[in-house]
């Protein structure tokens, strides 16, 4: 988000456009609540600005609405200029885990390819039971720290300079392992 925004409007841009992708689609809470595993109760509050949503329910809305945790973010955004000053760019933090996510090449409609930094606390876990859009190519890079990735069962332990390119088709899990954070950079490519 712009950096003269507090996480408030943040939050409420958000639930705007969560409420706006579930009104698009025709979908009663129930509905959105039977794809996502979220509660219809929480979903409520989500949409309403009540609750800023974890890590892994913006996963799995993303999943249930198909789009990146990038593209949706940035579409809360006015538009994304060609140029993204570090200091504008739209940032996210999960106060359930202390995960933070910038996104450093907010998504454009013609374009397949975007660039997200995240930075985990050590001891912190992140899994998602789905990828938000099938096949989506990761490139992952360790910039500091070390990383624990799953990848459909199968573990990957990366250290600062590794880079892990794969496909997402199944449930992913993220965990730092410490004794300091890991800040990764992920190139996401669309299929």
């Amino acid at each position: 988000m712009g950096n003269d925004e507090t996480p408030g409007e943040q939050d409420r841009r958000l639930a705007a456009r969560l409420a706006a992708l579930r009104a698009e689609r025709g979908w009663p809470l129930d509905e959105l609540a039977r794809r996502s595993g979220i509660s219809r109760s929480t979903l409520s509050r989500l949409e309403r600005a009540e609750l800023s949503p974890t890590a892994v329910q913006l996963g799995r809305l993303c999943t249930a609405y198909g789009r990146t945790a990038s593209r949706l973010l940035a579409e809360v955004e006015a538009g994304p200029p060609g140029l993204l000053r570090a200091a504008e760019q739209p940032r996210w933090h999960d106060p359930e885990t202390g995960f933070a996510r910038r996104s450093v090449s907010p998504p454009h409609p013609g374009l397949r390819a975007e660039l997200v930094e995240g930075t985990l606390p050590p001891g912190a876990r992140i899994g998602y039971r789905a990828p938000s859009v099938p096949g989506l190519e990761q490139h992952l890079w360790v910039l500091e720290g070390e990383l624990e990735l799953e990848l459909d069962g199968a573990a990957h332990r990366l250290a600062a300079g590794d880079c892990l390119r794969y496909r997402l088709h199944g449930a992913s899990g993220f965990h730092c392992p410490g004794p300091g954070p890991v800040r990764y950079l992920i190139a996401l490519v669309l299929p």
